[in-house]
């Protein structure tokens, strides 16, 4: 099962929320791919969060964009920061990217996000959001999220 960022955000505001503002506060993260051999393949990427939808822009033929149209499915891991901090959490979301070819979507995304031309563009599918914190300088919480159920949460001590 998945859903897209809109009906996430909907189900789970809150999480929702501070998985968006992790992405947002800095510009590169890391995207996992399978390559054709099944081998895990990681990449730097931007991610963007517009209309509804969380976004992937690529170069056009780019190994990571040619890893996603014969295999969709990626794992994506916001940016720690500086330092040991983890102001924030740590972030993943799981998922199935889905190319867009759509002339209108494209234009409404270049209005918005102005990338270099000619690109990829890939909308994500979500199958998982999982935030990780520490709590109380005590406990490691992680808050994992799937399409269809609430949020569970284990705290370790």
């Amino acid at each position: 099962m998945t859903t897209n960022w809109a009906a996430f955000a909907a189900a789970e505001p809150d999480l929702a929320t501070i998985v968006e503002a992790r992405f947002e506060a800095f510009t590169h993260h890391v995207l996992a791919t399978l390559r054709k051999d099944g081998s895990p393949r990681s990449t730097g990427i931007e991610v963007r969060f517009t209309d509804g939808e969380m976004w992937f822009g690529m170069m056009p033929g780019s190994l990571k964009a040619l890893d996603l149209r014969r295999d969709p499915r990626f794992a994506l891991q916001a940016n720690p920061g500086p330092g040991t901090g983890m102001g924030g959490g740590d972030v993943r979301i799981g998922g199935r990217a889905v190319e867009v070819d759509d002339p209108a979507t494209k234009g409404a995304y270049v209005k918005e996000v102005e990338p270099p031309q000619p690109f990829h563009l890939f909308r994500t599918e979500l199958t998982e959001v999982v935030r990780t914190s520490v709590e109380d300088e005590k406990y490691l919480v992680v808050r994992v999220w799937k399409p269809g159920e609430p949020v569970r949460t284990l705290r370790r001590t």
